[in-house]
């Protein structure tokens, strides 16, 4: 007898996932690769990134097959998130760059996913599966369900943070502003004392 813990095992090792998650500091004038194996023909790539603070919140990126082929590029883009089928097995290359900027640093959130769908070595019974489907429906849909919160935690963490650098740099301009504003009229008045005094040395002079 097979029991219920076991099915779930043989579910998740027959759908695998493998899931690359990074944060990276890009430096002025860097390139940056990074790698995903590939074992077959047909396999899903998932990549997704988003600049998280740094210059204008852009970078270059491009992805490449390992015959060099370019399959995804792209310049000045702030994110991404885009799903392709592989021709080839082998070593993909996700490359970002950063010459664009001569002095700003830049922070990238990437995702690299591949997903290999696995058929089953050995088959169940007749009665496993017929436990098992629900299971598999179960387990899909909360999967489908953790991916979307996913994806909706990386987009409000993407906002949050290019708000707050908005603010950051809004306080900034404030700041200087208003101190530019103030010597301006500490100037403005001083002239004006200065003008007042001489004018009326002037005009007693000539009385």
């Amino acid at each position: 007898m097979i029991n219920n813990a076991t099915k779930i095992f043989i579910f998740l090792a027959l759908c695998i996932k493998l899931s690359l998650c990074f944060t990276y500091r890009m430096f002025p004038n860097e390139n940056a690769c990074f790698y995903g194996i590939v074992e077959k023909p047909g396999e899903k790539i998932g990549f997704y990134f988003a600049v998280q603070s740094g210059g204008a919140f852009d970078i270059d990126y491009e992805v490449s097959g390992p015959n060099g082929k370019i399959v995804l590029n792209g310049y000045s883009e702030r994110q991404g998130e885009y799903v392709f089928t592989s021709q080839m097995a082998g070593d993909y290359q996700f490359c970002f760059s950063n010459t664009m900027s001569t002095f700003a640093e830049k922070m990238v959130d990437f995702e690299i996913t591949i997903e290999h769908e696995l058929k089953e070595s050995a088959p169940l019974s007749e009665t496993s599966e017929k436990v098992l489907s629900p299971m598999e429906q179960s387990l899909n849909y909360i999967a489908n369900k953790l991916n979307v919160i996913q994806k909706y935690a990386r987009y409000f963490r993407t906002r949050q943070n290019r708000n707050h650098s908005t603010v950051i740099s809004t306080e900034d301009k404030v700041f200087w502003f208003a101190l530019f504003e103030s010597i301006l009229i500490v100037t403005m008045s001083v002239l004006q004392v200065v003008f007042i005094r001489k004018f009326f040395s002037t005009s007693k002079g000539r009385i």
